[in-house]
C-alpha cells in the first residue's frame, strides 16, 4: 500500500452505513406488486457485477412514505448483508428508477464525497481486499450475515482525490465494456425470442401468406408441418463420469451459475469441488436446469465441460434444429410443462422419459427450420463469441482492480484527460 494512503476503520471513515427499515412497516408480500412507485430491491436485484433488474418489485408511494431509512441517493453503494454476503451494486445515473429501497438483507453506504468518491468506494468494496474482511466477520451457517456493527470494524485504505479518480477512471472503463457488450448479448436474445414468436406462435413466417393451415391436436398448423415429442428431435445425453485429471480441458458448469432466464452470462467452477456424478456437456449442447427451481435455466454451452446431474445435457439430432429446439426449451410453455409433469415432492424435479421428452411439439417444414437456422445460427454464433470477449474483459479488470485498489500499482502521477488516462 502507498505509504500516502490513510487508513480508517469503516467506524472512523468519511462514510455513513445505512440500515433499511425494518419496523412493522416492512413490506408485507402482498404489498409487492410488478409496478409501482419505488423498487424495493430483492436479493437477485444485487450481483457480483451490480445491479440486475431481471426480476422486479415495487411499493406504492403511501408504503413508500411511511418507511423512515433504507432509501437510495444518487452515488450511493449498496451491499448485501444477508445470505449470500457481499454483492456490491452503485446507484449511478444509469439506474432508471428513481425511487428505490433497500430490503432488511442489505445495507446503504454513503460517501463524504470530498473525501472519498463513491465510485472508488464502490470499486473496493467489491476488490478481494474487503471481500477477504467480509470472510473473516462473517457469522452465521445456515443463514450468513454480516451485521453493520462488524462492518464498522473492518478497515479501508483512502488514497487523495485525484487518485481516486485514476483509479476509478481506469476500472470503470471497463466495466463500461463490460455492460455494453453484456447489454449486445441481451439485445440478441431478444432478437433471437422475437423472430421465433413471430414464426412459430404467430406463424408469421416467411411466405406464410400462401400456406394452407390444417387441423392438428395442437391446433390449427401449416399444411406440411406437424406435431412431435420433443425427444424425436432431441436426445437426452447421459455420458456420466468422476472428477479426474482426465477433465482437465473442460470446465464445471453446475446449474447454480447460470442466471435465470438469460444465456451465455454464466462462469464456471473447478470440479474438483464436484461431490456429484459429473456429466460430460460438448459446445453447443444445450443445459436444461431440471429441478423445479432451476427450469427456467437454459443456455447453449459455449465451451466443453461438465456439469452436475441437476442438467439434462440435450443434444439436437440434427445440427440444423440447434436454434429452433433451445428457443422452444426456452419457451415458458416448456417451463410449465416441465413443472406439471415433475416428480418428487420435497425437491420437485423433471424426468426426461416419460415426462419432458413427451411433451407435444411443433415441427416445421425442412424449408422453414433450415430458413429459421440460417438467420439466428449467426446470432447465437455472435453471443457465443461476445460471452468469450466479456470473460477476458472481467479477467483483465479483475486482475487489475486489487493492484489498483491496494496501492500496489502506483498513480500518483497519473492524469486522466478525456476518457483516457
Amino acid at each position: 500500500m502507498n505509504n500516502s494512503w490513510k487508513v480508517y476503520k469503516f467506524s472512523d471513515a468519511p462514510i455513513s452505513i445505512i440500515d433499511g427499515d425494518r419496523g412493522k412497516n416492512y413490506p408485507k408480500r402482498n404489498e409487492f406488486s410488478e409496478e409501482g412507485y419505488c423498487l424495493f430491491l430483492n436479493a437477485n436485484n444485487v450481483t457480483k457485477e451490480g445491479f440486475s433488474f431481471n426480476s422486479k418489485q415495487f411499493i406504492t408511494k403511501e408504503k413508500d412514505e411511511l418507511l423512515r431509512s433504507g432509501k437510495l441517493s444518487r452515488g450511493d453503494v449498496v451491499m448485501t448483508t444477508r445470505g449470500t454476503i457481499g454483492n456490491v451494486a452503485y446507484y449511478g445515473n444509469r439506474v432508471l428508477f428513481e425511487h428505490v429501497r433497500i430490503n432488511s438483507g442489505m445495507v446503504i453506504f454513503r460517501c463524504e464525497r470530498n473525501k472519498i468518491l463513491p465510485l472508488f468506494l464502490f470499486q473496493y468494496l467489491r476488490s478481494p481486499i474487503f471481500q477477504a474482511q467480509i470472510n473473516a466477520f462473517r457469522s452465521g451457517v445456515a443463514q450468513p450475515q454480516l451485521p453493520i456493527c462488524d462492518i464498522k470494524r473492518m478497515s479501508i485504505s483512502i488514497p487523495s482525490l485525484p487518485e481516486q479518480y485514476v483509479i476509478t477512471s481506469i476500472l470503470s472503463a471497463y466495466d463500461d465494456l463490460i455492460e455494453n457488450n453484456t447489454r449486445r448479448i441481451q439485445i440478441l436474445e431478444e432478437m433471437a425470442q422475437l423472430i421465433y414468436r413471430e414464426w412459430f406462435v404467430n406463424f408469421r413466417f416467411p411466405g406464410h401468406e400462401k400456406v394452407k393451415f390444417v387441423n392438428s391436436e395442437l391446433g390449427e398448423i401449416p399444411e406440411g408441418w406437424e406435431v412431435v415429442k420433443l425427444e424425436d428431435i432431441i436426445e437426452n445425453v447421459k455420458e456420466k463420469t468422476e472428477a479426474g485429471e482426465h477433465l482437465k480441458n473442460r470446465e464445471y458448469l453446475p446449474i447454480d451459475c447460470i442466471p435465470r432466464k438469460s444465456f451465455l452470462l454464466l462462469e464456471s467452477q473447478d470440479y474438483t469441488h464436484a461431490k456429484s456424478s459429473l456429466i460430460l456437456f460438448n459446445r453447443k449442447d444445450i443445459l436444461f436446469g431440471n429441478m423445479r427451481s432451476y427450469f427456467h435455466k437454459v443456455i447453449i454451452a459455449p465451451f466443453d465441460g461438465v456439469t452436475r446431474t441437476t442438467c439434462f445435457v440435450l443434444r439436437p439430432r440434427n445440427k440444423n434444429y440447434l436454434s429452433y429446439a433451445y428457443l422452444t426449451l426456452f419457451n415458458e410453455k416448456t417451463v410449465s410443462y416441465s413443472a406439471q409433469h415433475s416428480k418428487g415432492s420435497t425437491i420437485p424435479y423433471a424426468v426426461w422419459e416419460g415426462g419432458l421428452a413427451e411433451m407435444k411439439i411443433i415441427m416445421p417444414s425442412r424449408k422453414i427450420i433450415d430458413a429459421f437456422e440460417k438467420i439466428i445460427s449467426p446470432i447465437l454464433e455472435i453471443s457465443i463469441n461476445t460471452f468469450f470477449k466479456l470473460r477476458n474483459l472481467r479477467t483483465a479488470r479483475d486482475l487489475l482492480l486489487p493492484k489498483l485498489i491496494s496501492g500496489e500499482i502506483d498513480v500518483s502521477n497519473w492524469e486522466v484527460v478525456g476518457s483516457r488516462w
